[in-house]
């Protein structure tokens, strides 16, 4: 299942890349070419920055790539690094999952409310899900690593 979705993961991140980045070269010679933008791109192009952010922030975890301050842990024993590993990933599993949960609360009100995007009238829970999608898998990813490290299957806390 890790595999499964470490790899659903780089596939999301690869599509939000190529999709934005096709749309805003559209959007640039449309500018210069015809004097006229696409209306539509930039709304686009913001929310897959945001799913790109999340599923790239699961992605992190997953490589254990998220920015850390490590010099005053690497001084301490490693049953106490493993202690402070543990509660860190404890407390990234819990930030998480309140993003999902709340994220899901949003996508309710959006669509309890009718909201729709600005330029494109589209209904705004198709977007908003975004958030919660990606909470999810920034969720599992940390999920993950808490367990390893409490099952000390990484061996060495680092």
């Amino acid at each position: 299942m890790r595999t499964f979705l470490g790899r659903l993961e780089d596939i999301i991140c690869a599509i939000c890349m190529i999709i934005m980045t096709s749309l805003t070269f559209a959007n640039v010679i449309a500018r210069y070419v015809f004097s006229a933008s696409f209306s539509f791109s930039e709304e686009i192009t913001t929310y897959l920055f945001v799913l790109l952010s999340l599923i790239g922030s699961a992605a992190a975890a997953r490589r254990k790539a998220h920015l850390g301050f490590t010099a005053i842990l690497d001084l301490l024993p490693k049953g106490v690094q493993r202690a402070i590993q543990t509660m860190s990933y404890a407390l990234a599993t819990f930030f998480s999952a309140a993003l999902f949960w709340y994220g899901i609360s949003m996508v309710q009100s959006q669509i309890f409310h009718g909201q729709v995007t600005a330029g494109m009238q589209w209904p705004e829970w198709i977007f908003g899900s975004f958030v919660p999608l990606g909470a999810f898998f920034i969720t599992v990813e940390f999920l993950f690593l808490l367990i390893d490290t409490v099952s000390n299957k990484e061996g060495d806390a680092k």
